[in-house]
């Protein structure tokens, strides 16, 4: 099985450097290593040199968006390809003047036509930004938050309370089916004809990820499902998951009956597979790294 090769998103791109971000005078030494480079993002966004292949539009810290930006809007990102990386974090509504050939853009769409590291890194830009953005008031006692930390921790301003919120992930199975010869695969009705992908879910409080791979299977096909093995994992910064890839085996011939959010699921051979009578989803997705797993008969 093949186990060892990065999924899209993830990978050694970064060295993160954890310790640094306990350093009082972080932001200090940040602002004055001309080598720092900034990363702009704007809510869900970033900032891409749109002229050509698209990438990362660095700044440097003699750029006035970088001489402007609030010690509140830094983030320590890490070190990537050498270089210290902080997040400049603005709010959604911010209009700034951009540099010529550069814009804000998601990164969804445009994934595919980024390098692994590139993507890699604003993936994890984006996860931070999306966080912040949603614990901008403490959960205890609704006071606002402040961050500390190189931006990493999200503190409650009132000092009767002073809970500390970190970065969340919302762990989700994700999981190939396979009966021997077929795979079981399914659709969402929103998808493009003919588009078909491995089943998955949230894991539920108080259930294992075994347990969930059961359940879900169950609930959207009517499977039952055993042998349940972990593969590999994936960031899913949309906005904030974490897909654990497994495969699970069903007993040959298992009738399917579709329920909860799927349209239509079935069973397909490695042949309707490669024909392209189910389309399989892009290959930046974790669940096309477990098709092509079953695909090679390595599973």
């Amino acid at each position: 099985m093949d186990h060892y090769r990065p999924n899209f998103f993830s990978g050694s791109y970064l060295d993160r450097r954890a310790e640094a971000r306990e350093q009082r005078d972080w932001l200090s030494s940040a602002r004055a290593d001309p080598g720092t480079r900034y990363l702009l993002g704007r809510g869900s966004t970033q900032l891409l040199h749109l002229q050509g292949e698209p990438a990362i539009a660095f700044l440097t810290h003699d750029s006035p968006l970088v001489r402007r930006a609030a010690e509140a809007q830094l983030l320590l990102l890490g070190w990537f390809r050498g270089e210290r990386v902080v997040l400049i974090d603005l709010p959604p509504d911010d209009n700034v003047q951009l540099p010529p050939g550069t814009g804000f853009e998601e990164l969804r769409p445009l994934a595919p036509r980024l390098g692994d590291e590139d993507a890699a890194l604003l993936a994890y830009a984006r996860g931070l930004s999306l966080w912040r953005a949603r614990q901008r008031h403490c959960g205890v006692c609704g006071s606002p938050t402040v961050p500390i930390r190189a931006g990493h921790v999200l503190l409650c301003t009132n000092p009767a309370c002073a809970a500390e919120f970190f970065p969340r992930l919302d762990p989700a199975i994700i999981v190939l089916v396979s009966d021997g010869a077929r795979a079981l695969l399914g659709r969402q009705a929103s998808w493009p004809p003919r588009r078909y992908s491995t089943i998955a879910g949230f894991v539920e409080p108080g259930e294992s990820l075994e347990d969930a791979v059961v359940r879900e299977v169950l609930e959207e096909t009517g499977v039952a499902v055993s042998n349940v093995r972990y593969h590999s994992s994936q960031p899913w910064p949309f906005p904030s998951s974490i897909m654990l890839g497994f495969f699970a085996s069903a007993a040959a011939g298992s009738p399917v009956q579709v329920s909860g959010e799927l349209e239509d699921a079935r069973w397909f051979t490695r042949e309707q597979v490669t024909s392209g009578e189910a389309l399989a989803p892009p290959t930046q997705s974790i669940s096309w790294h477990l098709i092509e797993t079953w695909l090679k008969g390595a599973v």
